[in-house]
């Protein structure tokens, strides 16, 4: 099935005149384990990711309800970034959430970059704003997310969070 969040570079689109926001994703433990740079898009925001010191392998990508970000369980997070209300999952009829993206691929080093846009959200006003009050933030999660299990995707716990500040 098409995934309509994994993106070629062809599709960056215009940037908007909103400013880019830098996110620092962090461990349990509280250290940074690496940044997200969320660009305002026309149609969406392109996010560029690099981390480093993750478990090799495939791990969940999402954007949560809630830009809290407390260690060690990241639970302040909340669940995925759904204001559409939508099921989770690019495998699903009624899918997927704002908040569904590519899974992230960790090398064997623990580092990864990945450039992604979701067209689904924005930075700017609106239902779909990872600015909105209180903010949301990006999640990694410890397995891949199979793109189909609700609510989210079977991808295990946390492993890092990063805050995306909203207004307010």
């Amino acid at each position: 099935m098409f995934r309509p969040l994994i993106y070629s570079a062809l599709l960056v689109g215009a940037v908007v005149a909103h400013a880019a926001t830098t996110v620092t994703l962090k461990n349990a433990k509280n250290e940074n384990v690496g940044t997200a740079l969320l660009t305002p898009l026309a149609n969406g925001v392109k996010m560029e990711i690099s981390v480093h010191g993750l478990p090799p392998g495939e791990h969940g990508f999402h954007v949560h309800e809630n830009g809290s970000c407390v260690a060690p369980k990241f639970d302040s997070a909340g669940g995925h970034f759904a204001p559409n209300k939508n099921e989770h999952g690019f495998d699903v009829q009624k899918g997927p959430h704002a908040g569904d993206m590519a899974n992230l691929m960790v090398g064997a080093d623990g580092s990864a970059k990945l450039e992604i846009i979701n067209t689904h959200v924005t930075l700017g006003k609106g239902a779909n704003s990872l600015a909105k009050k209180g903010g949301t933030a990006l999640m990694i999660h410890e397995k891949a997310d199979d793109y189909k299990t609700q609510p989210t995707g079977n991808a295990g716990g946390r492993l890092a969070c990063g805050e995306i500040k909203g207004e307010g």
